[in-house]
């Protein structure tokens, strides 16, 4: 059987789909790369930082060390050197950044523990009074730190595309029109009627719905775009789609 990229008519076109994913800018990053090359991992790491923290977390750390350990790792993770060998056919991109960090704290971080306490590194700001709501909401979990992290990572995924589709909304002038929307995406019962939030924005009951039915569409296709980013073949987004149902059904 040939291997996924030998598929007749199909390399050329997985190879321009792999150009936008997130392996794209490891790559580029682990290599001779441009200064936007590094920006972009660097804010990935941003985007990512908390569901590997809460994986520290609940391995058994405290809340310095957790925080110590995870900027450690990003550190470590933004150096060229420590990409070059990546390879990503392994698999999805989140389950390669969570090897990546297991990686670490089975040996490195002793190597690197008498320089990094107290060092001050600071790879992500941290917003310790976002942090600690997150951990109240994650100490009422009884899950493994391979569960919480999946789950922390969803919910991250899913944050990142409200801030996308909210980008979306204050380029066109409507940020207001997102603020009193945002909470349809939820599709949680007992939200405010239609009627409410028309009354409020002094527009039709219809133009609501519609409205809600533009932004969920929307936010659909981001998240399929998000998704598409952590996956190596188009043909594994579907899967990662199920597989973030059920990480965030936990």
């Amino acid at each position: 059987m040939p291997a996924p990229d030998s598929e007749p008519g199909r390399s050329s076109d997985r190879q321009e789909w792999f150009a936008t994913t997130y392996w794209s800018v490891v790559l580029a990053a682990g290599g001779e790369s441009s200064p936007e090359a590094a920006a972009a991992l660097e804010k990935l790491c941003r985007s990512y930082w908390y569901p590997l923290y809460a994986f520290v977390r609940r391995a058994g750390h405290d809340e310095e060390t957790a925080k110590d350990l995870t900027q450690s790792f990003f550190a470590r993770f933004l150096e060229k050197n420590y990409l070059r060998d990546v390879d990503h056919a392994k698999g999805r991109f989140r389950s390669f950044l969570l090897a990546s960090l297991r990686h670490f704290l089975a040996n490195e971080w002793d190597r690197q523990r008498a320089a990094r306490r107290g060092g001050g590194c600071q790879i992500v700001p941290l917003d310790e009074e976002w942090i600690e709501g997150c951990e109240r909401q994650d100490a009422a979990l009884p899950l493994t730190p391979e569960k919480l992290y999946e789950r922390r990572w969803a919910l991250a995924l899913l944050d990142t595309v409200r801030h996308k589709l909210e980008a979306e909304f204050v380029a066109d002038g409507k940020k207001e029109l997102f603020d009193a929307l945002q909470v349809y995406l939820s599709g949680e019962k007992g939200l405010a009627p239609y009627a409410e939030v028309a009354g409020r924005l002094n527009l039709s009951v219809d133009a609501i719905k519609k409205a809600v039915e533009r932004l969920r569409r929307r936010y659909g296709e981001l998240l399929r775009e998000e998704i598409a980013q952590t996956v190596t073949y188009p043909a594994e987004t579907d899967d990662e789609i199920r597989w973030l149902r059920a990480a965030l059904a936990n």
